[in-house]
C-alpha cells in the first residue's frame, strides 16, 4: 500500500473541511483538559502532603485523650522524650488542650460559640503559625492575652486590643491567625477559634465535672524515625483505655488516601467529559464522512482503494485528536494553576503548583484512543462506498450488520471504556462498574431515539403548520441524525445532573429551613447544659424575646454495663487491628488477619441517650408496646 499517496490524499481532503474538523478537535479538548488539570492537581496535591506532612501535625507523635490524661502517659512521654545515645539531644512535648466555649466582648453585645485552644509553649514544633499582626505567636504564653480567627472580630464587631470575656477569665485580644499548619478553612464553621496559653485556662473556671474537652501532648522524639514503630507498639494498650496515638505518617496516610478517593471521583467526572467529547467525535466523524461520499466515490472511479480511502480518513481522525488533546493539554495545565484557589478552603496544605508529565501523558494519549475508538465506527462505512455512488447515491455508507469488523468496533469501544475508567481508578473491578453504569446510561438514550422516531412515524402529528412538519420529520427520516443528538445531549445532561445531585445531596443535611433536613422545624439556634433550675429562666427568656422553642430535651450520658446478663469490663487484652474507631487518634494498623472483635467499640463508648413520653413525626415503633403511666399519660 503506497501510505505517501494516503497520507497527501488526507491532508489534501481536510483542507476543504477544517471548520467541521474543528469541532472534532474541540470535542477531544474538552475532556483531555479536564483530564490534565484534574490529574495533574491530584498529583500535585499528593506531593504537597508529602512535603508538608510533618506541618500537618506539629510534632513526631500526638496522643489524645478525652479524659485527662493518666499519670501513665506523663512517664511514658517523658521516657520518649528522654534523649538517649542513639539520639543527639532531647525531645520535647506540649500540651493542647480544646474544648467548646461561649465567647463576648464587653464593649459590644455579640455572644459567639467558639473553639478553646489552650496550648503550651513550644507548640507547633514543626511548621509556623503565621499571625497579624506579625510574630505575636510566641509571645503568647502567660501573658493574659489570645489570638482569634479574624472571623471572630467580624461576628463580635471587635478589633485588635479590645477585651475578650471568656468564662470567668478577661483576655486581651492581641491579634488574628493568618495560616495554620494543616488548616482549612472549614474548620471555623462550627465557631471562630480562640489561642491562649495554658497557663491562662484555670482563670477561665470553663473546664469541670461533665464538660467536654480534648487533651493532645504532641511529642518531638530524640530519633522522629521511631515514631511509627513506637505508636505501632503502644498503639494497641493505649486504645483500651480510649487514648488515642497518631504520627505523620498517619495523618499523611489517611490525608492522601482521601485526597486519592477525591482525585478518583473528581476523574471519574472528567473522564464522563471525555467520553462525552467522543460522541461529538462520532458525530462530526458522521457528518464529515456523509458530505465526502462523492469525493470517495470519484476517489475509487480513479483506482483508489477502500482500503486507502478509509486509512486517510482515519489518519485524519488521528491527526485532528492529536490536535485536540495537545490543545487540551494546554488548557488543562491552564485550569490547574486555577483549581487550589477553588479548593483552598477545604485543602489542609497549601498546594505547589508543578506541571505533571504523567498526568499531561495519559491525558494526551487517552484523547488520541478516545478519537480513534469513536471515530472508527462511522469510518468502517467509508469501505462499503462503491464507484456506482457517482452515478447512483445512497443515503448514507452505513456498514451491514454483518460486518465482523463493525461489531470488533464495537467491543473495542466497550473495552476500552472499561480500561480508562479502570486506568483512572486504578482498580478493574471499579473499572468495570463504572463503565457497566455508562454502558446502561448509554443503551437507555439510545432506547429512548428509537422510541421517538418510532412514536413519530405512527404518531406524526400532520395537522401541525408546514415548518414543524418539515422538522419533526427529519427526526425519523433517512439519514437522521437523532441517535446521535439524542446520545451526546442525553450524556451531557446526565454528567451535569449527576455532579449536582452529588452536591445536592452532600450539601442538603447543613442546610438550615425549609430546605435542609428536617424541614423549617430545624432550628438555628440551641441551648446546651441547661441545668434543672434554669429551665424555666431560659424558657421565658426566649417567650420575652418573642421566639418560639422546642420543648426542653433531656441528655443523659451513660455506658453499656452489663450485655446478655455478663457484666462488661474493660478490655485491656492488646490486640492487632485493620479497623479505625471512629474517635481521634490515629490510624489503626494491624498484622495478619488482624481484625478487632465486631462491636468492641460500640460496648466501650459512651451513648449520650434522650427520653420522651411521644414519638416524633420520624419515629415508628417497631417492637413492643408505648408504655402507659398510671393515669394512661404517655
Amino acid at each position: 500500500m503506497n501510505l505517501g499517496f494516503v497520507f497527501k490524499l488526507a491532508w489534501r481532503e481536510s483542507r476543504a473541511a477544517r471548520r467541521r474538523l474543528a469541532l472534532l478537535v474541540a470535542s477531544v479538548a474538552a475532556g483531555v483538559a479536564a483530564l490534565v488539570a484534574i490529574n495533574g492537581f491530584t498529583e500535585n496535591l499528593r506531593t504537597s502532603v508529602a512535603q508538608q506532612a510533618k506541618a500537618l501535625l506539629g510534632a513526631d507523635i500526638a496522643i489524645s485523650s478525652r479524659k485527662p490524661l493518666p499519670e501513665k502517659i506523663t512517664r511514658l512521654v517523658d521516657t520518649l522524650t528522654r534523649a538517649d545515645s542513639t539520639g543527639p539531644k532531647a525531645g520535647a512535648h506540649a500540651q493542647v488542650t480544646s474544648f467548646a466555649g461561649m465567647a463576648y466582648v464587653p464593649r459590644t453585645a455579640g455572644v459567639r460559640l467558639v473553639q478553646v485552644k489552650a496550648v503550651e509553649a513550644g507548640y507547633p514544633f514543626y511548621g509556623t503559625i503565621i499571625t497579624a499582626p506579625a510574630n505575636r505567636w510566641r509571645g503568647l504564653a502567660g501573658r493574659g492575652r489570645v489570638i482569634v480567627d479574624p472571623t471572630l472580630l467580624t461576628a463580635l464587631n471587635a478589633t485588635i486590643g479590645d477585651t475578650l470575656a471568656l468564662g470567668d477569665g478577661r483576655f486581651v485580644i492581641d491579634a488574628t491567625v493568618s495560616n495554620i499548619p494543616g488548616d482549612i478553612g472549614v474548620a471555623t464553621s462550627i465557631g471562630p477559634r480562640v489561642f491562649l496559653s495554658a497557663s491562662d485556662l484555670p482563670s477561665t473556671n470553663l473546664l469541670k465535672f461533665g464538660s467536654r474537652v480534648e487533651y493532645e501532648i504532641f511529642l518531638t522524639l530524640p530519633d522522629p524515625s521511631r515514631a511509627q514503630a513506637i505508636a505501632d507498639k503502644r498503639r494497641p494498650g493505649l486504645r483500651a483505655e480510649h487514648i488515642g496515638i497518631r504520627t505523620v505518617e498517619d495523618d499523611r496516610q489517611d490525608l492522601t488516601d482521601t485526597l486519592t478517593r477525591l482525585g478518583h471521583y473528581l476523574g471519574l467526572v472528567a473522564l464522563v467529559a471525555l467520553l462525552l467529547g467522543g460522541l461529538g467525535v462520532a458525530s462530526a466523524t458522521h457528518l464529515f464522512i456523509r458530505r465526502k461520499l462523492d469525493t470517495i466515490a470519484v476517489l475509487r472511479c480513479l483506482g483508489a482503494t477502500a482500503g486507502q480511502v478509509f486509512l486517510a480518513y482515519l489518519v485524519q481522525a488521528l491527526a485532528m485528536g492529536a490536535l485536540g488533546s495537545l490543545v487540551g493539554a494546554a488548557l488543562g495545565l491552564g485550569i490547574q494553576q486555577l483549581l487550589p484557589l477553588v479548593f483552598r478552603d477545604l485543602l489542609p496544605v497549601d498546594v505547589r503548583i508543578a506541571v505533571s508529565p504523567q498526568a499531561v501523558a495519559v491525558g494526551v494519549t487517552l484523547g488520541i484512543w478516545v478519537a480513534f475508538v469513536f471515530a472508527l465506527i462511522p469510518l468502517l462505512g467509508v469501505r462499503r462506498v462503491s464507484p456506482l455512488e457517482t452515478l447512483r447515491r445512497t443515503d448514507e455508507p452505513a456498514p451491514g450488520r454483518s460486518d465482523p469488523l463493525t461489531w470488533a468496533a464495537f467491543a473495542l469501544m466497550a473495552a476500552s471504556v472499561v480500561g480508562l475508567a479502570a486506568i483512572q481508578v486504578r482498580n478493574l473491578r471499579d473499572g468495570a462498574v463504572f463503565a457497566g453504569g455508562v454502558g446502561v446510561v448509554v443503551l437507555v438514550l439510545w432506547l429512548a431515539s428509537l422510541g421517538l422516531i418510532a412514536a413519530l412515524r405512527k404518531w406524526f402529528p400532520s395537522r401541525l403548520p408546514y415548518l414543524w412538519r418539515q422538522g419533526l420529520a427529519n427526526l425519523y427520516r433517512p439519514a437522521n441524525q437523532t441517535g446521535t443528538v439524542v446520545l451526546a445531549l442525553g450524556f451531557g445532561a446526565f454528567l451535569l445532573a449527576t455532579v449536582f445531585l452529588v452536591q445536592h445531596n452532600l450539601l442538603r443535611e447543613f442546610r438550615v429551613g425549609a430546605a435542609g433536613a428536617g424541614g423549617g422545624a430545624r432550628p438555628n439556634l440551641m441551648f446546651f447544659d441547661i441545668q434543672p433550675d434554669q429551665a424555666a429562666g431560659v424558657s421565658a427568656l426566649i417567650a420575652e424575646s418573642g421566639h418560639r422553642g422546642s420543648a426542653p430535651v433531656a441528655i443523659v450520658p451513660m455506658r453499656i454495663a452489663v450485655l446478655k446478663g455478663k457484666p462488661v469490663v474493660p478490655d485491656t487484652t492488646p490486640r492487632d487491628t485493620t479497623e479505625q474507631e471512629p474517635q481521634r487518634g490515629g490510624r489503626a494498623r494491624g498484622g495478619p488477619g488482624g481484625r478487632r472483635p465486631s462491636g468492641g467499640w460500640a460496648i466501650r463508648r459512651e451513648y449520650r441517650t434522650t427520653y420522651r413520653d411521644s414519638l416524633t413525626d420520624s419515629e415508628t415503633l417497631v417492637l413492643g408496646q408505648w408504655w402507659k403511666g398510671p393515669r394512661g399519660d404517655g
